[in-house]
């Protein structure tokens, strides 16, 4: 991509730079225990996929291993207690949703939102990596669109009993990534990652999964609009 050339040489020892990382890096490890947590749950909610999800909650922990050793490379401590309280509205709400048996906005919250707010992020962050950080999450891109599209395929193959679950799911948990993605603009950008690009790219990837799922053109803009005003 050109505009990557006019990047200024980013200093991946710098403090400045391993400031924004602790947190950033805090981030991506704890969107993966999330994900590894929520598959675990969903495997439970949905018995006869058990083996699949369990699978994919293994592939999570793998993840989250990676990442761990990212920030053990440019010897910073990642601030977990920022990523768990980043993470907050997200975990109440799916946990919310699991105690009541709604898997359609379990799948919505963890297949769609999550995957498509990581595979954005990741897909940004490639470019502009450090060479160790750049081979891990190249790996890990790969195994989230997997993971996209066990929660696409169920939804499609289950799309009118989900429709307007899906609907009020997304109306509560959208809005969420917006505010998400404005608390960590700053950081973001000490590592090289625009803030527009991020979002350009997560309603890409969201907009693409929610039209496969069955949505139709109107249905996907009037739904995508929900909280944009705040990003």
């Amino acid at each position: 991509m050109p505009q990557l050339e006019l990047t200024p040489e980013l200093d991946y020892q710098s403090a400045v730079y391993k400031d924004a990382y602790s947190r950033i890096n805090a981030i991506v490890i704890e969107g993966e225990e999330e994900a590894f947590d929520n598959y675990q749950r969903l495997a439970e909610l949905m018995p006869d996929h058990k083996d699949q999800l369990i699978g994919l909650s293994k592939m999570e922990s793998r993840h989250k291993k990676g990442f761990q050793a990212c920030g053990r490379n440019l010897s910073v401590e990642p601030d977990m207690a920022f990523a768990k309280e980043f993470f907050a509205d997200l975990h109440r709400n799916f946990q919310e949703a699991a105690a009541q048996g709604k898997i359609v906005t379990c799948l919505l919250i963890q297949s769609l939102i999550i995957e498509c707010f990581a595979i954005s992020a990741y897909n940004i962050y490639i470019p502009v990596a450090d060479d160790f950080a750049r081979k891990i999450t190249e790996g890990v891109v790969k195994d989230e669109y997997l993971h996209l599209n066990f929660g696409e395929e169920w939804l499609k193959a289950n799309f009118e009993a989900s429709k307007a679950e899906l609907e009020e799911a997304n109306k509560q948990n959208l809005p969420l990534v917006w505010r998400m993605l404005n608390q960590v603009e700053n950081d973001a950008k000490e590592l090289g990652m625009e803030k527009e690009a991020l979002v350009e790219d997560f309603m890409i990837s969201y907009g693409e999964a929610l039209s496969n799922i069955g949505f139709t053109t109107r249905d996907i803009m009037r739904m995508s609009a929900y909280g944009l005003s705040a990003a």
